[in-house]
């Protein structure tokens, strides 16, 4: 038998070792309770499903709010500027454990926006609510996803580039095409001048036999 227990709300984890414990589920959205979730109870994971096994434990959001997180804390670089803020992670589902956070520049529940890999060692310090990092901008991150805009900006980017490619193959070619065309009639105009000149001999010559007596 399944049952549906709600959409994933939150997780709770242990933020001084990066580990994740469990999370909570909102049954409805007329409810108050949350289910609450260990970590051992995953089945598996399916895509943007999660199997349990078991019950769950019954709590309020006032009583889950005071668990400990990093999820939507504030991420601070090394000059005390806020620079984005952590939207989701990876980890590993037998140990918990965080691999790395995924990094929002505004709001992280806005679709389709990028996402930059934040590594446990670029982490100085956390508290609730901020996260201190070794870096000054989020350039200095790797992009693990970009957003529609950017993909959008990237791929007319790529057409543009392809476009200048292919306006200066063409361009040369038209160059070379002209400048093969001026060789030829340079040969065919020095060629004509040839056959001018041997002629106006021919005629000087033949004009001067006529006009010598002696000849």
């Amino acid at each position: 038998m399944t049952l549906n227990y709600g959409n994933g709300e939150n997780v709770w984890m242990h933020p001084p070792v990066h580990r994740i414990l469990g999370w909570y589920s909102r049954p409805s959205n007329f409810e108050l309770k949350r289910n609450v979730w260990r970590l051992n109870q995953i089945s598996q994971i399916v895509e943007n499903d999660i199997y349990v096994k078991g019950d769950p434990a019954i709590s309020d959001l006032r009583t889950l709010n005071r668990f400990p997180t990093l999820i939507d804390a504030n991420l601070i670089n090394s000059e005390g500027s806020k620079i984005g803020v952590i939207a989701d992670f990876l980890f590993e589902i037998k140990t918990g454990n965080i691999k790395f956070y995924l990094i929002s520049r505004n709001n992280p529940k806005i679709p389709g926006s990028s996402r930059w890999k934040l590594c446990i060692e670029d982490i100085i310090d956390q508290q609730p609510g901020l996260v201190f990092a070794s870096l000054n901008s989020l350039d200095d991150l790797s992009l693990v996803k970009s957003s529609i805009k950017r993909q959008f900006f990237k791929k007319g980017k790529n057409i543009i580039d392809r476009f200048d490619y292919m306006k200066n193959i063409a361009t040369n070619r038209l160059e070379d095409w002209l400048e093969e065309d001026e060789d030829i009639n340079q040969e065919n105009v020095s060629e004509q001048k040839t056959f001018y000149n041997e002629e106006d001999e021919l005629k000087s010559l033949r004009n001067k036999s006529e006009d010598d007596p002696w000849i």
